[in-house]
């Protein structure tokens, strides 16, 4: 139970500011805060389900370490493409 809260309490964080709560916010401005609360729901819980998914398969193919490392390496490259303005 405890992973769960330490999931929890990491998307929460992740997710709290970025892109995905200002298209959020004017959904729930155009269409209003129940069916943009339920929609954003949805395509958060469908995409999560689609990592999880995968992040199964990879944990059972490769080292966590290498995973770690693999996902800083994306991080770091995203970062860079971000601040070059190619993202």
């Amino acid at each position: 139970m405890q992973e769960v809260l330490y999931v929890l309490v990491a998307i929460f964080l992740a997710e709290l500011g970025d892109k995905t709560q200002l298209a959020t916010m004017a959904f729930a401005a155009k269409y209003g805060w129940v069916k943009a609360f339920v929609g954003a729901v949805v395509g958060l819980a469908l995409v999560n389900l689609i990592g999880a998914f995968i992040g199964d398969r990879i944990g059972d193919a490769l080292p966590l370490e290498m995973i770690h490392k693999g996902a800083g390496v994306i991080f770091i490259v995203f970062g860079i493409l971000m601040l070059l303005g190619k993202m």
